[in-house]
This record gives structure tokens, sequence and C-alpha cells, in this order.
């Protein structure tokens, strides 16, 4: 935590205490209802709530026991301290953070029939209680009230002697305090007799001398101050004397301070005074002899101050309203004969400067000061200022400086200023650049304040309070906190709050049909410093613009001066934004540290300053342009997103496109990119945790970062990179941030500041937090962060390393240009790579670009493949032999391996322990691809490195994935070497692959012959037989019967002789299943097994009954294995049958638009020969390609639909054939423009910001066909939309007669055809001929 704004200090005499406890300093002081409980100037121990009467009084610590008593109204409330038994540390040393108070009992003085305005302790845990009467009672025991006396005048101030054997009294504008002496301390019987001591005027304030510790005997001595400027000392000159205490001096604190300036703005009449204990000055002057440097010259301060610390005075400390002090020993009290050196001068100084209150009303000019110095060898001396007008300063500074008569500019430092709100915060709003805020209360109270930048970090300077009358419905607040703007139900109003209390401007009133649902400060072209423009938008989507010019002077009593003739507030203009019936809430975006201004233009790229959602979960983002010459407003809404969340409880969203949304169970959390309307994080917290709210901010390069506020704790959530390869989470929890331990209350709101410090309200609190974080072990691991890095570290590096550019060696970003076609460059970063870890040795700075230039990566994919054709023919030629291996810039896989020893001894600074395993994984993954390079294409390649990637990690167990992924299948679909990777992926399983290894490559996926399919699937038919030594027909009966090879099955039941059902299968296998009777008998018997769960075995009786909708049917409904269910179809009717078109039409295009994977929806296409949707959907969602009325859910909207490397297969795919061009050509340029942008933006986020830049800089657009200008005529041919007249493009599109049926009216619908090999005739065409 780095600051804390406990609440407003009550104006009483007693509303701050101090002391010393089980060796920790102990501050406490009330506010309203609250008891706060501190240990340092941002170090709070506990908050606690007086819920049962109204304000406290006074509270008081027993430095002996460490209870704390409060009282309102006539009760007392005893708190006893519990748990430091448990804060042990080793060596005994007790922690006082873990120290907290619970109610001990609560003391009911109501018969004497008063408010208890003050307390004090005595010894053996007594207190002192004083309203109406004087009343001591025990804290100890079951009898409470020991004796009581009732007062002529209500007790202001009552303070028992640290022996506990005097009282002193005094009341209200009382000029007599009343001298209580005890004189029996027996339980049975409490007596006191009394003396007064007579003042001049009135009475404002008493200490008692304090020993050096309790069991010290010292005489008693009572300082007193009076209205009069004058302090007086009492001290037992006479015992004989009837009176207990006798007046010993007089302190004139007029004439203590006699500025040197005689100008009338110089000289003050306040005058201000506390006394520093001996104890206190002597332990101050120590830590000064202590803390100043052996070397320093100029020690005439402390050497005067250790010749009066060695006299062990008590220090009496005056000062005026203007930064003089002066400061006077006092020796020998008591003494009958005074001497005039008994009290002398120790110091006058001036430029000391205090916060003290200006331009304040009366009873707020009062300033009580409580002084210490504490026990640690570093403290100073501590000086508390209670100012009455609701603030609490720590001032600390070495008693030398303090009294140092020499010109200084700051004696005493100030930690912090403790103040706040009397009553629970309700809503706290920021400026645009979070440099000030306003907090607001229930009761219509609002507080400004600042951010201080200090160089131990941020503060909160209060800088202005606001009473408004009226409820205040919207808050907006201007020019950093110079003036404030409150929404009213029928009026808004302006206030300056440039001074302590705020100043009334001006009020407009207004009428406007439907609700007022928010303040929204609206962006200018420029900047102007004295006019802005607010809006509100009401339930009815009604607006109306005010036109705010602030004034430049100074505002007096409502009146301000210097502003001239203009309104500082008026009506600019009114507007509508469309009806919306179903409309739940407009609200403002938070703009995350982005300056109020926006272009010219009003169009998708211009800043959001609105977003409004609907009960049915549709978002909209708004912008608007203020039209200065017209005097009018232009909104336009940026973007819409359907999330399908209905009733919507609370949402939040950013200038930078970034929106939260909550459900109306306040349990579920989702994050949308609105500009992609993507669904980017989706979270169900407990029932119990209710989210109440939500904030956003961003680093200086525009990451985000989100607080979600429960009712104790805060979540802040980070965006992280894209990681589409392993499906990695886009948002992840950094920091939780738990107030349970300060305060019971119940968070009210949360607001950020510019410098990144969340400022958090909980009851009448402020709790400022730092932009530290601390990271665990485990948080380390999730985030992917370098331990060997492992120190607290800043909020906004955390972030930018969680979401900036990668560098080129990291693994995310050699996968990128793998699969964008880049293998040369992956090459040659590895290569680089290889080169510089050679010298590279810890410590050392790893360039993140390895000396690569950026022009090198802007190569396109032809350019890439002439520099892969180049390297090979180097490679073929006799030079290579003569070229020293150390020097060789060709990468190979011993290469490869060279690169992984050394990655296995070296810690790179850019990468976390994870990531480096993954590199080394990729590295050798690459190694293995570039053996066979020569004889696969670049989609087999593709497919090989990231199969062998999978099952490297697999083996390390750090994946969770049971199979390839449908992008990696794609590939291998769509390669030419399917031969070669079939040899390769069944070497990888040592010949023996089963079907669960045939699920993990995807093999029956993306094998597109028939035949070799057949093939492979016997292999895996043969190898579920010999899998175990019994070698049981059951495990391969489905894959047989699938091949329709029965009599192959029944030949290896006739070898099953040990199985108990070999008899009656052996039997039942040797019937005709073609008659109708056996394929009866085939369906009892899967119906049978289904009921026994033996899903397989009833799939291939289904089989053998010829039922293979049914077969499929259990592949994927019983044992939930979709490409189970596709391979039996493939391999029993081919890839024409209709069970597998019902298949990819019923079943998987229906899940692909569910998941909104792209990959599935593609393949299913091709396999239906509707190759342009197979293209289509590379670039559309899949739900908008099928004729389906049900919505998608969220995880089709998920981002993990979308993957740059789509756009990869759409630049590949849409040039392959005619249907492919005709899907493309339905494609408007238009939407392919966003869809490349949006794809360079996705980069963006994976950190790969040179792929963005590569997409953008060498995308080629198809031309677009020519418009039809007659009614009917045949299609255009779409290798008219080629730029280049030399590709190739295979002829899949319908014959001529197909064509020649629809010019003739025809409306015939071609049944899809399978892939059959192009004519010549239809190649040639291509080139032209």
């Amino acid at each position: 935590m780095r600051a804390v704004l406990p609440g407003k200090p009550q104006a009483k005499l007693q509303a701050v205490c101090t002391g010393q406890y089980e060796g920790k300093r102990l501050i406490a002081y009330i506010s309203n209802n609250a008891l706060v409980v501190l240990t340092a100037a941002d170090d709070i121990l506990q908050t606690i709530y007086n819920d049962e009467g109204g304000g406290l009084e006074a509270v008081v610590l027993d430095e002996a026991s460490g209870k704390l008593a409060t009282c309102s109204g006539s009760n007392i409330y005893v708190y006893r301290p519990y748990g430091q038994e448990e804060g042990m540390l080793k060596g005994g040393t007790k922690i006082g953070s873990l120290i907290k108070w619970s109610l001990q009992r609560t003391i009911d003085l109501s018969a004497n029939d008063g408010v208890i305005s003050t307390l004090s302790w005595g010894n053996d845990e007594e207190l002192l209680a004083g309203s109406n009467s004087l009343t001591l009672v025990t804290t100890n025991g079951s009898q409470s009230v020991l004796w009581t006396n009732r007062l002529a005048n209500p007790a202001k101030l009552a303070l028992l002697s640290y022996d506990a054997s005097l009282i002193a009294s005094t009341g209200r504008y009382d000029r007599l305090v009343k001298l209580w002496r005890r004189l029996s301390y027996g339980s049975d019987e409490v007596r006191f007799d009394f003396t007064y001591l007579p003042h001049p005027t009135t009475v404002t304030g008493m200490h008692w001398r304090r020993p050096y510790h309790r069991e010290q005997t010292i005489e008693n001595v009572l300082y007193t101050l009076c209205a009069d400027s004058k302090l007086r000392i009492w001290a037992p000159t006479n015992v004989h004397d009837l009176q207990i205490l006798q007046l010993w001096a007089v302190i004139d604190l007029q004439e203590s301070i006699k500025p040197r300036h005689l100008f009338a703005g110089a000289q003050s009449s306040s005058r201000f005074a506390f006394i520093i204990d001996s104890r206190d000055f002597t332990l101050a002057t120590e830590r000064a002899v202590q803390r100043t440097p052996k070397g320093e010259q100029d020690r005439h301060a402390l050497e005067h101050l250790i010749e009066v610390a060695n006299r062990s005075p008590e220090v009496c400390v005056v000062l005026d309203g203007r930064g003089n002090m002066s400061a006077w020993g006092i020796e020998n009290v008591g003494c009958k004969s005074r001497k005039a050196t008994d009290i002398f001068n120790i110091a006058h100084v001036e430029g000391l400067k205090l916060s003290l209150p200006r331009d304040a009303v009366e009873d707020e000019q009062y300033v009580q000061f409580l002084n210490f110095c504490g026990d640690q060898p570093a403290a100073e001396l501590t000086v508390l200022a209670h100012y009455f007008d609701g603030r609490i300063e720590w001032l600390e500074g070495r008693v030398d400086e303090l009294c140092d008569p020499s010109p200084r500019k700051q004696r005493l430092v100030s930690k912090c200023v403790w103040s706040g709100h009397a009553g629970p915060i309700k809503k706290i709003v920021r400026t645009a650049t979070g440099r000030a805020l306003v907090s607001r209360t229930n009761d219509n109270e609002g507080l400004v304040w600042k951010q201080k930048l200090t160089p131990d970090g941020t503060n909160l300077v209060r800088q202005s309070t606001v009473k408004v009358p009226e409820h205040i419905h919207r808050t907006c607040v201007l020019n950093e906190g110079d003036f404030v703007i409150f929404l009213h139900h029928q009026s808004i109003s302006l206030w300056d709050t440039r001074s302590a209390h705020a100043i009334h401007i001006a009020t407009c009133g207004y009428e406007i049909e439907g609700k007022p649902l928010c303040l929204i400060l609206l962006p200018e072209i420029e900047p102007v410093a004295k006019l802005a423009h607010v809006a509100t938008i009401s339930s009815d989507m009604k607006g109306i613009a005010w036109e705010v010019r602030p004034p430049g002077g100074k505002a007096t009593n409502g009146v301000v001066n210097g502003h001239g003739s203009e309104c500082p507030l008026r009506e600019f203009a009114r507007f509508d934004l469309g009806t919306q019936d179903d409309l739940c809430f407009v609200l403002p975006v938070d703009p995350a540290g982005s300056v109020v201004t926006i272009s010219g233009f009003v169009d998708t790229f211009a800043r959001d300053v609105a977003i409004s959602y609907t009960n049915s979960g549709v978002l909209k983002s708004w912008t608007a342009k203020v039209d200065h010459d017209d005097r009018d407003m232009h909104w336009l809404a940026t973007s819409t997103v359907e999330t399908g969340i209905d009733s919507p409880s609370l949402a939040s969203g950013t200038s930078i496109r970034k929106i939260a949304l909550v459900d109306a169970e306040k349990t579920e959390l989702t994050i949308w990119d609105s500009r992609g309307a993507q669904l980017e994080y989706k979270e169900r917290f407990e029932t119990q945790e209710m989210i109440q709210d939500l904030d956003w901010t961003s680093t200086p390069d525009g990451q985000s970062i989100l607080a979600v506020g429960f009712a104790h704790r805060v979540l802040l959530l980070s965006q992280l990179r894209y990681d589409y390869l392993d499906a990695g989470p886009a948002w992840a929890s950094i920091r939780e941030i738990r107030i349970r331990d300060f305060t019971p209350h119940p968070i009210g709101d949360s607001i950020w500041l510019s410098s990144g410090n969340l400022v958090v309200g909980a009851g009448n609190q402020l709790f400022v937090y730092d932009k530290k974080v601390k990271f665990t072990d485990e948080l380390i691991c999730d985030l992917r962060l370098p331990s060997h890095q492992l120190v607290p570290k800043d909020l906004f590096t955390v972030v930018t390393r969680l979401n900036g550019p990668l560098p080129i060696f990291h693994p995310q970003f050699l996968a990128q240009c793998v699969l964008s076609g880049k293998p040369m460059l992956v090459q040659r970063i590895l290569i680089n790579l290889h080169k510089k870890l050679t010298y590279f040795g810890d410590g050392d700075e790893l360039d993140s670009f390895l000396g690569i230039s950026l022009e090198d990566f802007q190569t396109t994919g032809e350019e890439d493949q002439t520099l892969s054709i180049r390297a090979k023919t180097r490679e073929n030629s006799s030079y290579i032999d003569f070229v020293d291996d150390d020097e060789s810039d060709t990468f190979t896989e011993a290469m490869a391996t060279s690169i992984n020893e050394k990655l296995a001894r070296i810690a790179i600074p850019q990468l976390s322990g994870q990531e480096q395993i993954h590199l080394m994984g990729i590295i050798e993954c690459a190694g293995t691809v570039e053996r066979h390079r020569r004889s696969i294409d670049d989609n087999a390649s593709r497919y090989l490195l990231f199969f062998k990637e999978h099952t490297l990690r697999k083996g390390q167990a750090t994946t969770e994935q049971a199979s390839l992924s449908w992008r990696e299948i794609v590939w291998a679909f769509h390669c030419n070497s399917q031969e070669i990777l079939i040899d390769l992926v069944s070497r990888q399983f040592q010949g023996k692959m089963l079907w669960e290894h045939a699920r993990e490559s995807g093999m029956f996926m993306w094998m597109r012959d028939l035949t070799a399919l057949r093939a492979q699937f016997e292999v895996v038919a043969r190898n579920h037989y010999t899998k175990t030594n019994e070698k049981n027909p059951i495990d391969c009966s489905l894959y047989y019967l699938a091949l329709k090879k029965k009599n192959v099955l029944l030949g290896l039941w006739r070898m099953a002789s040990w199985n108990h059902e070999q008899t009656a299968t052996r039997r039942f296998l040797s019937n005709n299943f073609q008659e109708s009777r056996w394929k009866t008998a085939a369906l009892k018997n899967a119906y049978a097994l289904l009921g026994k769960h033996r899903f397989e075995y009833a799939a291939a009786f289904f089989l053998l009954a010829d039922c293979l909708k049914d077969a499929v049917n259990i592949c994927w409904n019983q044992l939930n294995d979709v490409q189970l269910a596709i391979a039996v179809a493939r391999v029993y009717e081919g890839d024409n049958g209709p069970i597998l078109k019902e298949l990819l039409e019923e079943r998987v295009l229906p899940q692909a638009a569910r998941e909104g994977n792209r990959w599935l929806a593609t393949w299913a296409f091709w396999m239906l020969n509707r190759r342009d949707m197979a293209v289509r959907t590379l670039v559309s969602p899949v739900y908008t390609l099928l004729d389906r009325t049900e919505s998608p859910g969220l995880e089709a909207r998920l981002f993990l639909s979308d993957d740059p490397a789509l756009v990869v297969l759409y630049r590949q795919l849409r040039e392959k054939t005619l249907q492919t061009l005709q899907g493309a050509s339905k494609i408007s340029p238009r939407v392919e423009w966003n869809f490349v942008l949006h794809n360079s933006r996705l980069y963006d986020r994976m950190g790969c910001d040179i792929l963005a830049l590569e997409l953008v800089r060498n995308w080629e657009f198809l031309r677009q066909p020519p418009e039809q200008t007659r009614a009917f005529v045949l299609p255009p041919d779409p290798r008219l939309m080629l730029r280049r007249r030399s590709s190739l493009v295979v002829a899949d599109l319908p014959s001529s007669h197909v064509i020649a049926e629809l010019k003739a009216g025809g409306v015939t619908k071609s049944t899809p055809t399978v892939f059959e090999e192009p004519e010549a005739s239809s190649l040639l065409d291509s080139f032209g001929f």
C-alpha cells in the first residue's frame, strides 16, 4: 500500500491518541463512527466501526494493556488486543502488524444523564469518563463503576496523571481547572478531594508531565493552555499548602515569538503550543547524533542541543501562523526557589512550513499537536498535527534541523496527511488524465483530491470540500480538479473547487424525455483551457449538451471575478440517438490515460466517448464531435457487439476499444474487444462473491489493465499476448488486493490514477495502492515471467513485458514465421542465434533482433521461396564441402543440436524458463524438418514441425492437448507430400499405430487418397488385434467391419479359442448378412451391447447390419470421437456417401459454428466439394454462412476462433481452383480489407508486430469482376480476378452443359462431385491458351 486516507478525524480534543505497546508505536483516531488504528504513515492496522450509536467523541490508549477505549453517547466501548502471541519471528521478535482489537465490553453510563466527551486511562486498567459527572470505572472485572461525582459544568477534558493519583478536569468555556486528589485506592471505596486552579480566561488545553517509564516516580506537573495565549506550569512547590499544585511559572506565547520582519503580512496573533517531554527530546537528540555524518562541518546547532539535552528539560514549542517557531526549555520544575534560568530559550527559527488552516471558519482554525520519538534506530522526532478542519498531518525531522537558527528550506518533512470523508464513500470520479478525482458520499458531500508526486511515490492531497444541497446524480471533473460539474435530476451546476471550500458558480435547469443516465465530458478537437462541453443521455436515447466556460479569476461568495459577461454554463445543443426500447444503460468510457481530444473526423477510427448496452446483451460504442459553427453534436456508433448475455448488471468500457460486461447474477465477467467483436475473457466467480465495480487503466504504450471490484477485494487483470498455438488465455490475474484486514466495510468504489496507483474507497476511507507487484513462483509460471529476475516490479513494466513485442527468437514468433511461409527467415534467425550464443555469458544482453535489419522481415512468400531454392542449390554444389562448419551459414540438424546445448546452459533474459524449453523444442523440430526439406512442400513442413513439437511436448508432459488441432490437420490436408507424411508419422509410432495415435496425428482427416486411407485403416486394425498377447478380435472388430472385411474378422475369431464368446460369435459371423433376418439379428446384438455400455463393439455390429448411420452416431455421441465417426464413414462408403455428407452438414459444420472453429469448417466444406465456401469461411464467422437460426454461443465469439494463420491459408487457397476464386469473388473488398487489418491486429496482440507490418505491406487484393450490363449473361471467368496471368488454377467448376441449362432457365442443383485430376486443356486455359 502506498498511502491511506483513513477518514476525516473528528474535531475533538481527544480525537487522536498515540502510545507504545509491545515495542510498536500505535496511533489511533476517530472518524465519525469509525476507530482507526495505524502504526506508521502508510500502515493501517485495523478499522473498527461502531454501528450501535452515532459519532465517536474520544479515544484513548492504555500503553500497559494495549486496550483502546472510545465513547459515544453514554456508552464506553473497550477493545482488547489479540493476536500478538501468534506474530513471532525467529529470536522472539513480535510482529506488531498482527495485532488486532476486538470488543471486550460495553459500559453503559446512562445513569449519569449526559454525553461522555472525555476519557483517560489510569493504573490497573481503570478508566476515567467525563460527562455531566466524572466516573471512574474498571475494565478488568465484573464490577464497572468505582467512583462517580456530578459536576456543575459538563466536562470538556479530564485527564488522569500518569501515577493515577490526580485528575485535572475542566468544562466547556470554563476558566477553572478542577484538580482531584485520590485519597483511597481500595476497590471497596474510592474517594477524592479537589481544589481549583484559577485562570483568567477559558482553559483550552492540559498536559501532564510524562515519566521516562511508567514505573518511574516523579512529581506531577500540569501544563495548561489558556485563551490569553499563555502557558501555565503547575507544580507541588509547597506540600503543606491547601492547594495541591501551585503556579510555578507562566510563559507568554505572544512574547515568545518576535518576527524579524515588521510589515503586517509577516506577523500573526495566532499561537499554537505543545510540550515535548524530556524523554522524547533526549531520545530525538541521540538519534540526531547517530544520523549526523562524521564529516559534517556545521555542527553548532547539534552541539547546542546536546548541551541542552544533558539538562533533561521539557521543551515548550511555540508556533505562529507565519512559519515562526520558538522553543523553550523548562527544568527544575517544582523547585521552591525558581531561577530565571530555569526557563531558557533553545531556539528561535523561521521557515517552519505547516499546512495551517486558511480561510477556515472559527471552529476549524484550532490545531492540536502530539509528538513522540520512536524506539527504532532510524526513528526521528515525529509531530502529529491535528487540524480541526478534518486533517492529521504526520511530520518528521531531525531535532537539530528543527532548532537550527540558520535558514533551512525544510525543517519537518510531511510524510502523509490523514483525511477523508465522515460518511461511507459511494462514488469516485476522476479527470480524463487521472491527476485529480472527486469522491462523494450518500449525503451529497464531495471531496476533490489531487495527485501529488513525491520522491516516495504518489499521494493524494485534499484540495476542496463540496457540500451540495441537492441530490448528486452524476459528477464530472474539469481542469485537473479546479472545477466540478454535478448533474441533478432537473438541473446541472458548476462549482469552483480551487479553494478549501467549493464555491457555487452557476446552475442551469433542464427537461429531458426519460431518466438521465450519465454525464459525459466530450472530447475537443483542440484542448481549450477555458472551454468544455458535457452531455447527458437519457433512457430514451435523447441527449442535451452544455457549454462550460470555467472562469479564470477567483470566485468569492458565489460571484466569479474576471470571467466577463460570458455565461459559465449554458445549454449548447440537443440530440437524438434513435429509439432503443431494450436499452439498459449508457455510460461514459474510461479514458484510460488518454487525453480528451479527437481528430476532426467522425468515423470508426475516432476515440470512443460512451458505450450503451441493452437487456439482450447488445453492446454499442459511440463517438461524438462538437460542431462549434452550427452549435450541434454529431454522434456515430463505432461498433456493435452481440454478446448473448441477458440483462447485464454492470459494464465498463475504455477509449481503446475494450469493454467488460457482468451478467445478471454479478458472478460472470466477460471482456470484449469491441473493434473485432471478440470475446477475450470469461470467468465465473463464486456465488458469494458478487462483482460490484469495474475500472480500466492502460500503460503508456496502450496495454489494458482491468480492476474487478468485489465486496472486500479487488482483482487486477492484465491482458496477455494472444497465443493461438497453445490456446493460451488472453487475460490473467496479476495482483489481488484485499482490504478485509484493514476494514470490515465493503468497498464502495475504486478508480485508477494516471501514475498507475489504484484508489480504493471503503467506508469513509481511501486506500492508495502503488504499482509495485510482488510475484510468487506460481504466478511467475502462469505468466511466463523470467524467474531469474524475481524482484518486485512496476505494474506497467510487467504488463508491457506480458504484451510487448516479442524478440525474434521467441518460440511464438518463430512458429508464426513458419506458418506465414518464411522458412528461410526462420533459418537465418536460428543461424544468427547460434552465432550470438557462441560468445554469450550470464549477465550479457541479447539483441532482440539478433542484428537482422527490419527490411529483411518484409519479404513476401515468393521471395522467401526464391531464397530457399538458392540455398538448396548451394547445398548441392561442391563448394559447400570446403566451408568450415563453424562459419557455415546453412541451418542443419547439427546446428540445431548445438544451439540447444548452449540453451541448456544459458538463461536468456527475454525468455522465461518455460519459454526457453519451448524454444529448444522448436529448434529441435526445425532441425528435423530441415532434414526432409527437399522432399516435402511448405504445407507438409508446417504440419511436420508442429506434429514433432506436439509429440516432444507430450513426452515432456508440458501440454494437455490430446491431439493436433484442426489447423495442423488442414495444412496436411492441402499438402502434396502426403505419402511421405504417412511414412514419417508411422515411424513416429514405431510402425505400431493404434487408433489413439491416428487420432492424435489426425491422419484419417487429412489423407485424400481413399485407397491409401483404407490401407492405413487396415494397418490400424491389425495393430489393435496384436496390441495384447491375447490377440482379442473384439479390439479390431469395428475397423475390419468398417473395411467390409467380415471374413478376415471371422478368421481371427476362429483362432481365439481362449475367448468364451468364440463359439457363438464365430457361428453368428458365418451367416449371410445381406439377408434381412441376419441384419435384424445384428441390430438386436448391437442394441444389447449398447445397454451394456460396450459402445465400440456395438458400433461394429451396426456396421455388420449395414447401419452406418447408427455406428457413426455411437462414435459421435457415446464415444465422443469426431475423428472416428468421420473415418468410419469415409472408409465404409467413400467421400461421396450420403452418411458422410449428412454427418458433415448436420454435425460437423454446426459444431464448427458453435465453437467458432474455422479450420474445421473449411475442411468440412472442402470435403463437401464446396470449395468456394471453404474460402469464404476463412474470412467470415462460420455461423454467418450456415442457414441456421440459432445464435452462436460465447465460444464462437472467443478470440481463439480467429487465427492469423487463416490469412495465410486464404492467400494460398483463393487462387488454387476456379471454385475458390469464385468464393473469393463473393468477398467484398471492404470485407477483405477488414479481414487483413484484423489479422494484422492479431499479429500485434501476439507480439509479432513485424509480421503485422509485412502483412499489410505485401498484401495483394484480387481484381474485381466486371459488372454485368445485361439481364442474363454467362458468369464472368474468375481467372480475370488474378493479377498474374501465369497462375496455375485448377478448373473445378461445373461443365459447360450445366451452364447452358442455367441459361435456358433450368434450376437443377448439381450434386457435389469428388475431386478429379484436371484435364490438360483446363491447365492450358490457366496460362491463357
